[in-house]
């Protein structure tokens, strides 16, 4: 009978571990937060693609017409994009170093788990990633800032070289937010199997 007891408490010592307890709580609602939070950004970053196309196709047709009154609208709605991006980038950056400095807590707490070191590696990862980001919109934006105003043929040729730029930025961003969004369901996936 003491064997018996001492087998079944000794058995079930893991699955109280990890049953469900405030923390597991509080991980799911995490977990719930970060997915509405990457299909928010998924849809701006759908938004911000489709805006960056048409700023060049009309950059472009502009261009082509030699039509200098539209190419000025152009650049200024260029010059508000990239202002509204560069902040949108400093505020998902932060976001990015709060999430790994959360899951390094996590680690810290479950070390033993694979999936907590996984999900270190891609939080920092995406610090990374957005921080080069934020690098290169800054880049732009500074050559571009250089350029606006300037209607000689150098200058609009490489201002949309620029916007192309910006163009293949935005359509990084969009596939890294896919990638954030698939790896943010796996790990729900995994909490909700774990706890």
């Amino acid at each position: 009978m003491v064997k018996w007891l001492l087998a079944t408490m000794a058995l079930s010592l893991p699955a109280l571990a990890h049953a469900g307890g405030p923390r597991d709580h509080a991980e799911q609602a995490r977990d719930r937060q970060e997915l509405r939070q990457d299909a928010r950004e998924l849809r701006d970053d759908r938004l911000d693609l489709r805006q960056m196309e048409t700023l060049l196709s009309r950059y472009d047709s502009a261009r082509g017409r030699y039509a200098r009154r539209d190419l000025q609208r152009v650049e200024e709605e260029l010059r508000a994009y990239v202002a509204s991006e560069l902040s949108e980038s400093r505020r998902e950056l932060a976001q990015d170093k709060q999430e790994a400095r959360s899951s390094a807590r996590e680690v810290r707490h479950d070390g033993y788990r694979r999936d907590d070191r996984q999900d270190h590696r891609d939080d920092v990862r995406d610090v990374r990633q957005e921080a080069r980001a934020l690098q290169q919109t800054r880049a732009i934006a500074q050559e571009l800032n250089g350029l606006y105003g300037r209607m000689d043929s150098g200058s609009v040729t490489r201002k949309r070289m620029l916007i192309a730029d910006l163009v293949q930025l935005a359509r990084a961003e969009q596939s890294r937010n896919r990638q954030e969004l698939r790896e943010d369901r796996r790990e729900a996936r995994e909490d909700s199997r774990w706890y």
